[in-house]
């Protein structure tokens, strides 16, 4: 594949993901957190097959697309259903378990996938979630119990559903197209202006809506706007740090795929250790000391 096929391997799963991702909440807390969890599981295993069987790079980057769907469904199910089935006391190191086993995979993911590639092949990447799709099926069935949304009681807001998917994708593509192409382009400036202006109709559906899928009334607490600008910040620059540093040690100073992902272990070990106790921590003197410390330790990192 072209520079621009490769972009669109590894950012045609984020635009269906990001664009799909509330819906899958949604459909978690009317349908079944466990069965829509179950589901997205299962669609992304059956799109791996498609990916790692693709002929050529349009099919592959087609089933990436496909991938993506599974993804924003099983994504909101896992952090709910810890929610929903932890007791609070238990919640924090819970969560700071998710957490770091979320960071551990994204850290180790670089590391298998380069040994993958350099032992057998680049397909076996997608090959090898078939088994740990298995496995979680599995776990999911036999220890997870289901759970819904009680305060749901309406259809499904299909308006907003519809509105939130439009702006998600409109501005996800906007960012990963503008870079190449510019904002003068005829496609990115399209797709800005229908996820601007589905946005905006988006806030206005919902503030209307007797069943809105997001209720904007969240946002007034100021602890939990901060705690999602603060989630995003951080996300977003060790997302980046990931994917570029793996890029910078193979293509600027010639690592292998293998040697490229091990650079990444002592991150894995240190986020393994220390991210339960720091939601135990953070269940013992509250979320304000380290949400603020994290941050900054971040930053002096980067």
């Amino acid at each position: 594949a072209d520079v621009a096929g490769l972009q669109w391997i590894i950012n045609g799963y984020l635009l269906t993901l990001a664009a799909l991702i509330l819906l899958g909440g949604s459909l978690g807390d009317r349908y079944g957190r466990r069965r829509i969890f179950n589901l997205g599981v299962i669609w992304f295993a059956v799109a791996s097959v498609l990916c790692a069987v693709a002929p050529n790079a349009e099919i592959l980057i087609a089933a990436r697309v496909v991938q993506g769907i599974g993804g924003a469904l099983l994504t909101p199910g896992s952090l709910a259903i810890i929610e929903a089935t932890f007791q609070p006391d238990d919640r924090g190191r819970a969560i700071g378990a998710w957490s770091a086993l979320g960071g551990v995979a994204a850290a180790i993911g670089p590391l298998l996938g380069g040994w993958l590639i350099e032992a057998v092949s680049w397909r076996a990447i997608f090959f090898i979630n078939l088994p740990i799709a298995a496995f979680v099926v599995w776990g999911a069935a036999r220890h997870v119990p289901e759970t819904r949304d009680p305060t749901i009681t309406g259809r499904l807001d299909f308006p907003g559903s519809a509105l939130a998917s439009l702006a998600l994708a409109g501005l996800t593509f906007t960012v990963i197209q503008a870079p190449e192409d510019g904002l003068d382009s005829p496609l990115v400036l399209a797709a800005l202006i229908v996820g601007l202006a589905s946005a905006v109709a988006f806030v206005f559906v919902e503030r209307r809506s007797p069943e809105p899928m997001l209720p904007l009334s969240i946002f007034d607490s100021r602890q939990f706007s901060s705690a999602n600008v603060v989630t995003f910040v951080v996300y977003a620059a060790m997302g980046g740090v990931f994917f570029f540093l793996v890029v910078f040690l193979q293509v600027s100073l010639g690592y292998s795929p293998i040697a490229a992902g091990a650079a990444s272990l002592p991150i894995t070990a240190l986020m393994l250790a220390f991210s339960p106790r720091a939601g135990a921590l953070a269940q013992r003197i509250g979320p304000r000391l380290p949400l603020t410390l994290g941050p900054i330790g971040i930053a002096v990192g980067m």
